[in-house]
């Protein structure tokens, strides 16, 4: 049927990116930005459009954080015009003003007319504006009030509520970890910070579409639900195509919802890296009046399924263990922050190199944490692409939440739109109602402050379970981390096992760090750990474009302006010293520090792999870095990767051996995370440190696809004569376990003795290291050499006369450069001059 009254024709989206400025309409701005209109880049925010005016300085260096404080007690007002033609307005039904990211609290209003007050960064806003539009120059204004200002204020309106840093930060919908963490500089910003767009349109438009991708036999299904926004009565032809086979039906004129199923005969499976390949589907969706497509939208799928075990009711001990396709997988994991403290600079090259790295570390999940953001689709396409499960929080962190209203009405707008943005990817393994919040609540003195108050449970407990069971019921979830299985709240408090009990559910080990000696992560035997992590400082280039300090110290002005945590850097001299003495000298002193949290996270790692599967997972507090800072991150904010990075690569590696102090006594376990059967002689050798082999054990093992091998020590190789100068080495077809009797601080090591050759390659240069010592972690620090230089390996530990081969890239020089003391690094050098 034709319907000549009704305009017609498919939606035309135009970008509003253009002939924006930036203006500081009050508040305690510099005199000589007060008065200046800026042009302003959408998307962007405050902080990038005055960094490309020339009128700040890089917050990042030095203590430019304290000086450009001032920036988030403003109120700032972006503008912009645009033209609209007569024929354009009078050519749609319907124009609509599109944002898909307002950051934060902020008053929009299009030719004088005030369109909404916002204050989520975590959703869109979507404006009907065809009585404001008019044909010639239009005039959009959008007015951000000071992000510090309005949540204090909204803090006094809601109550105070607890959390570990001075402002308030969860009494608005912004990122947490934008007012400052113990990571994380805080940088307060407002902007238009994803795009703004016109889009218009008239018989209707797809104003919502989610898409679930299962398998069947050896084919697959897609379901594609369809939500349509009306401007006529017109009937309207929905069709969903996917691997080459396509289905379509009608939405009546009466109606605004339909559901497509796509039967597609014969799809491969979507696997984790290291388990399978990733096949992905085009999905595309299109709406039809008649014959004429009127708009259109695409998705991407994988076929897999994915469980998590979490045991019964009842059970002495309830696992948390992720099973794909059937194939039980062991959780090699990552917690994940904002990549930059301004995060519209992160495109999709950026999240590429980032997760790319990832992966390149044996890496098989990442977990977004709860006090970031959303992140953007390309960074969920990325994962799919590259086989990386995600682990999405929903964004509360470590902080008591009110759920009264506006929050509760903003939070669950924010819900179901991201889960309905996010839910189709196959890496998406688990969404997660907050971070710490549930075990806060039982052990960080909440209870007695907040007397009563809200403090988010209704969330964690009802409503985010609630909208991901309505929306997307294949995606498990979780009401927070930790987390222990058969939890709940019965309306005034939590019941069932503590959050952070280590039989039950997920981990989360920070007394290591914050108290204990990292040796003590072998007292525990969790299911799963979800976060630890130890700190340690930023590659020596990184830190020294960052920080001009004359001299450079560990607690120079600029060295404790870019140390976040509490008493960071007496846990970083406390977690060293049992192991090594603290140099006195500063390029010692960093790379003790690297090694120290390198050698802490690969302790803990090889422990928990070897009490696969019982152990089901571990995910390290932290990949990346939003900036330059001594933190937790293996790859710092300048995309280097530290010693940790390799520890990661290290300990999950795909065949590995560790020698462990197992309840029975010092043993070897060998690890085979292929698909293939591993068949192979484990050589165990009990050595003084000039090699001479003291006592000697073999074994033939054989290690099913995923599975692993435990060989306990006989007593002539498990018992040291002299601990100071004895290892035990476990090899077996090219993968290494040490295990030395003594801390390095009280062990024999020799100085370090090495030559160093090096062969020009096609990007870089391979460096080959032959020891004449034992060397222990032994590492080159290439970024001294050239500063954008990366290299394959690193904590390798060479007996006399073996060698070992760095591949770098980015780099091309002598020997000698690379073969320098501070370059070519070791825990030899921290012990013996």
């Amino acid at each position: 049927m034709s319907h000549p009254q009704t305009l017609a024709g498919p939606i035309t989206r135009r970008a509003l990116s253009e002939g924006w400025t930036l203006s500081a309409a009050s508040g305690p701005a510099p005199d000589d930005i007060a008065g200046l209109t800026v042009p302003a880049v959408v998307p962007g925010v405050v902080h990038t459009d005055l960094l490309a005016a020339g009128l700040i300085p890089d917050p990042y260096l030095d203590d430019n954080e304290a000086a450009l404080a001032w920036i988030g007690l403003v109120d700032w007002t972006y503008e912009t015009t645009f033209e609209v033609a007569a024929d354009e307005l009078a050519g749609a039904a319907r124009h609509d003003l599109v944002f898909d990211g307002v950051d934060t609290v902020a008053a929009i209003s299009l030719n004088g007319a005030l369109l909404a007050e916002v204050a989520n960064q975590h959703r869109s806003y979507r404006f009907d504006v065809g009585a404001h539009l008019v044909a010639g120059e239009n005039r959009l204004t959008v007015a951000f009030r000071s992000p510090v200002r309005a949540a204090n204020e909204q803090s006094v309106a809601l109550g105070v509520r607890q959390r570990p840093y001075p402002l308030p930060y969860e009494a608005i919908r912004k990122s947490a970890c934008n007012f400052g963490w113990d990571w994380g500089i805080a940088t307060f910003t407002s902007g238009l910070w994803k795009p703004v767009r016109l889009e218009s349109w008239s018989l209707a438009r797809l104003a919502e579409v989610r898409v679930v991708a299962e398998p069947v036999d050896d084919g697959g299904r897609v379901r594609t639900e369809v939500r349509v926004e009306r401007a006529s009565d017109a009937d309207l032809d929905v069709s969903v195509e996917v691997a080459g086979v396509r289905a379509a039906v009608v939405i009546p004129a009466d109606e605004v919802a339909a559901s497509v199923v796509v039967d597609a005969p014969a799809v491969d499976r979507w696997w984790p890296v290291g388990y399978g390949a990733q096949p992905l589907y085009d999905v595309a969706i299109a709406l039809h009046v008649d014959d004429e497509c009127i708009d259109t939208a695409a998705r991407r799928v994988g076929f897999r399924e994915l469980v998590w075990n979490t045991g019964a009711e009842g059970d002495a001990s309830r696992p948390f263990q992720l099973v794909v396709n059937g194939e039980p997988v062991f959780v090699k994991g990552v917690n994940w922050i904002p990549d930059d403290a301004l995060p519209v600079r992160v495109d999709r090259a950026r999240y590429a190199d980032r997760l790319t790295q990832a992966r390149d570390a044996n890496l098989n999940l990442i977990r977004v944490w709860g006090g970031g953001i959303y992140e953007s689709d390309d960074f969920y396409d990325l994962c799919d692409e590259l086989g990386l499960l995600t682990w999405q929080d929903f964004l509360f962190a470590c902080a008591a939440y009110a759920e009264e209203e506006p929050l509760r009405s903003e939070i669950e707008a924010e819900a179901r739109e991201n889960v309905s943005r996010i839910a189709h990817h196959p890496s998406l393994a688990l969404l997660t109602g907050n971070n710490e919040n549930l075990w806060g609540y039982e052990d960080w003195g909440w209870q007695e402050l907040l007397d009563g108050k809200t403090w988010g449970a209704y969330y964690y407990y009802d409503l985010l379970p609630g909208v991901v069971g309505e929306i997307a019921s294949h995606v498990p979830y979780a009401p927070g981390s930790p987390f222990s299985p058969g939890g709940s709240w019965d309306g005034t408090a939590q019941t069932g096992p503590h959050p952070n009990d280590e039989a039950h559910g997920t981990m989360h080990l920070w007394e290591q760090w914050n108290r204990e000696d990292w040796t003590t992560y072998r007292a525990y035997r969790p299911r799963f750990v979800a976060e630890f992590g130890w700190q340690g400082p930023p590659a020596w280039t990184t830190l020294t474009r960052s920080i001009s300090d004359s001299p450079l110290t560990p607690e120079s002005p600029g060295m404790v302006v870019h140390q976040k945590a509490m008493e960071g850097n007496v846990k970083l001299s406390r977690g060293l010293v049992k192991h090594y003495r603290i140099p006195e000298d500063m390029e010692t002193w960093h790379w003790a520090m690297q090694l120290n949290q390198a050698n802490a996270v690969a302790a803990a790692l090889d422990w928990f792999r070897a009490h696969a599967p019982f152990t089901a997972g571990a995910v390290v507090w932290q990949l990346n870095d939003c900036w330059p800072v001594t933190s937790w991150a293996a790859i710092d904010g300048e995309a280097r990767e530290k010693p940790l990075y390799f520890a990661l690569k290290n300990s999950f590696a795909p065949r590995a051996v560790t020698v462990q102090p197992l309840e029975q006594g010092l043993s070897a376990i060998v690890a085979n995370d292929t698909r293939e059967s591993w068949a192979t002689e484990l050589v165990i050798t009990r050595r003084r440190f000039d090699g001479t082999v003291l006592a000697e054990q073999r074994a033939s093992v054989e290690i099913a696809p995923f599975g692993s091998a435990v060989v306990a020590l006989e007593a002539a190789v498990a018992g040291a004569d002299d601990a100071a100068s004895e290892v035990v080495v476990a090899d077996a077809a090219g993968s290494r376990g040490v295990w030395f009797f003594a801390e390095p601080r009280e062990s024999a090591l020799a100085p370090q003795q090495v030559t160093v050759s090096a062969a020009p390659t096609e990007d870089g240069v391979d460096v080959t290291v032959t020891a004449a010592v034992l060397v222990r972690d032994l590492t080159l620090l290439v970024d001294k050499v050239s500063a954008d230089a990366r290299v394959d390996s690193a904590l390798v530990t060479l007996l006399p006369g073996e060698s070992h081969t760095f591949r770098v890239r980015g780099a091309l020089a002598e020997a000698e450069a690379f073969a320098a003391p501070t370059v070519l690094r070791s825990g030899n050098q921290l012990v013996s001059a």
